[in-house]
C-alpha cells in the first residue's frame, strides 16, 4: 500500500533496501484498509445523491472540472440532492494534475460556503482534489503540510466519489496525487482514511469520453493491476482484484474504445479501474508509475497515456525475475495456453500489450520528451522507485536512461555523444 512508501524512505539507510521493503510489506499486509460502498449501473450517481441526503448532510461541495461540469453530468446527482432537501455548490476549478493552487481555492470555496461534505466528481484530478480537499478543510493543515503518510491528526471532512473515467481508481484508493506548479513535481497525500466512504460507478456518465481518454484510462488501469500483481507486496486479496481488472480490460478496452456508447463496456471498464484500485492501494505500484509521474510533472502528459506508454518497456526489463508471474497474467488476459512454457506465455503477454496498444490508438513515443532531460528524469524515477516501491527488480538510472531514449520522438533523439558534457 501506497502509504508504507515513507516508511520504507525512513528505515532504508540503516537497514538496507530489500530488507526495509520486505518489513514495510509485511506491515501492509496487515493494515486495515476500508473499502467503499460502491453503487454500479447507470443511474446510480442519483442514487449516491439519495444516500448522501440520507445522511443528514445540509450543504454539499462538488469538487470537478469545468468540462465535466458544462456538460451536466452531475445532474442526476444534483436533482437528487435537492430532492432530499440538501443545498450544493459546484468547485469546477481543477485542471490536470491537480496544482496547489486549485486546491488552495476550494479550500476556501468550502469554508466560505460553510459545506459540510465533499463529493469528488469526474476524472482522477478532481477525485485527487476533492479528497484533497476534504482532508485539508478536516485537519486545518495547508495540503502541503498533509503531503506524506498519514501526516493528518484527523479524518477528512465526509468524502464521497463519482468517476466519469475508467481508470485511476481514485475512488477506492488511499491516495490523493497532487502537483506542485512551481517545482516541477508531483505529491502525494497519502492515509487510509481518504478512501471514500461510497462510491458510484455510472456508465452513464462515461459514454460520451472521447476514444484517447477512454484508451489511456483503461491502460492506467490495467498498470495499476499489473504493477500490483508483479510487486513484492502482492497478497491473495490484491492479486484477486488484479486478475480480475487484466481480464475486464483485455475483455472489454478494445469495445470501448470502438464503441463508447456501449453501457456493457463502460461498466465492465469502471469496474475493472475499480479493481485495479484495489488492487495497487494494497500492494503499490512500480517503476511503469515511478517513470510516468516524471514526465507528467515535467510536460504534463496524462497519467494513463504516459503509462500506457512505459509500460511494455518496463516489463520486458523485469521478465527475468517475474516470469511466473507473467505468465499468469497472460493467461487471464486469454493469451496463450496453460501447455505452453512460462517464458513463452510471459513474451506472449507483453507482445499482447503493444498490441493493445496499438488497436486503441496508444502511440509509441512521448512527444514532448527531450534529450536532454532524461538523466534527470531517469534519476527521479529510480529513486522513487527504489524508495517508494516493493520493485520485483531494480533498475539502474542508466537503463532507464537507455528506456527512455526509446521513447522519445523521432526529431528529439539525440546521440549520447552529443548529450555528453563538454
Amino acid at each position: 500500500m501506497v502509504a508504507m512508501a515513507g516508511v520504507v524512505g525512513t528505515v532504508v539507510r540503516s537497514v538496507g533496501l530489500s530488507t526495509a521493503m520486505r518489513a514495510a510489506g509485511v506491515v501492509t499486509g496487515m493494515l486495515p484498509i476500508p473499502q467503499p460502498v460502491l453503487l454500479v449501473g447507470p443511474g446510480s450517481s442519483a442514487r449516491l445523491g439519495q444516500a448522501i441526503a440520507g445522511f443528514g448532510h445540509r450543504n454539499v461541495l462538488i469538487v470537478t472540472d469545468r468540462g465535466v461540469a458544462g456538460l451536466g453530468l452531475p445532474g442526476a446527482l444534483v436533482k437528487a440532492l435537492s430532492a432530499g432537501g440538501v443545498r450544493h455548490v459546484v468547485f469546477d476549478d481543477v485542471s490536470p494534475d491537480a496544482p496547489i493552487p486549485q486546491i488552495e481555492r476550494g479550500i476556501a470555496f468550502y469554508r466560505e460556503r460553510r459545506c459540510d461534505a465533499v463529493v469528488a466528481f469526474g476524472g482522477g484530478s478532481p477525485m485527487d482534489a476533492g479528497k484533497a480537499i476534504a482532508h485539508a478543510v478536516g485537519n486545518g493543515k495547508h495540503p502541503r503540510k498533509l503531503v506524506g503518510y498519514f501526516r493528518g491528526l484527523r479524518p477528512p471532512e465526509p468524502l464521497y466519489a463519482v468517476p466519469t473515467t475508467a481508470g485511476t481508481g481514485s475512488e477506492v484508493t488511499v491516495a490523493a496525487v497532487i502537483s506542485d506548479p512551481d517545482a516541477e513535481r508531483k505529491l502525494v497525500i497519502a492515509d487510509t482514511r481518504l478512501v471514500p466512504a461510497m462510491a458510484a460507478l455510472d456508465a452513464a456518465l462515461m459514454t460520451g469520453l472521447p476514444k484517447h481518454v477512454t484508451a489511456a484510462t483503461g491502460m492506467d488501469a490495467l498498470t495499476h493491476a499489473i504493477e500490483a500483481f508483479l510487486g513484492q507486496w502482492a497478497t491473495p486479496q490484491s492479486d484477486r482484484m488484479a486478475l480480475a481488472c487484466v481480464g475486464l480490460v483485455f475483455a472489454h478496452l478494445r469495445r470501448a474504445v470502438r464503441n463508447g456508447r456501449s453501457l456493457e463496456a463502460r461498466e465492465q471498464m469502471a469496474l475493472a479501474a475499480a479493481y485495479g484500485g484495489l488492487a495497487f492501494t494494497r500492494a503499490n505500484v512500480g517503476y511503469v508509475h515511478a517513470i510516468a509521474h516524471q514526465l507528467g510533472a515535467k510536460y504534463h502528459v496524462p497519467h494513463g497515456l504516459a503509462n500506457a506508454i512505459v509500460l511494455p518497456h518496463v516489463l520486458r526489463f523485469l521478465a527475468p525475475a517475474v516470469t511466473s508471474r507473467l505468465a499468469a497474467l497472460a493467461l487471464r488476459a486469454g493469451v496463450g495456453s496453460e501447455r505452453e512454457r512460462p517464458a513463452a506465455l510471459a513474451k506472449k503477454f507483453i507482445a499482447s500489450i503493444d498490441v493493445l496498444n496499438r488497436d486503441i490508438g496508444i502511440p509509441s513515443c512521448v512527444e514532448p520528451l527531450r534529450a536532454e532531460d532524461i538523466p534527470a528524469l531517469a534519476g527521479a524515477a529510480c529513486w522513487e522507485a527504489d524508495t517508494s516501491y516493493p520493485v520485483p527488480r531494480y533498475m539502474s538510472a542508466a537503463t532507464c536512461e537507455q528506456m527512455l531514449r526509446g521513447l522519445l520522438p523521432p526529431g528529439g533523439r539525440v546521440s549520447r555523444r552529443r548529450l555528453a558534457p563538454r
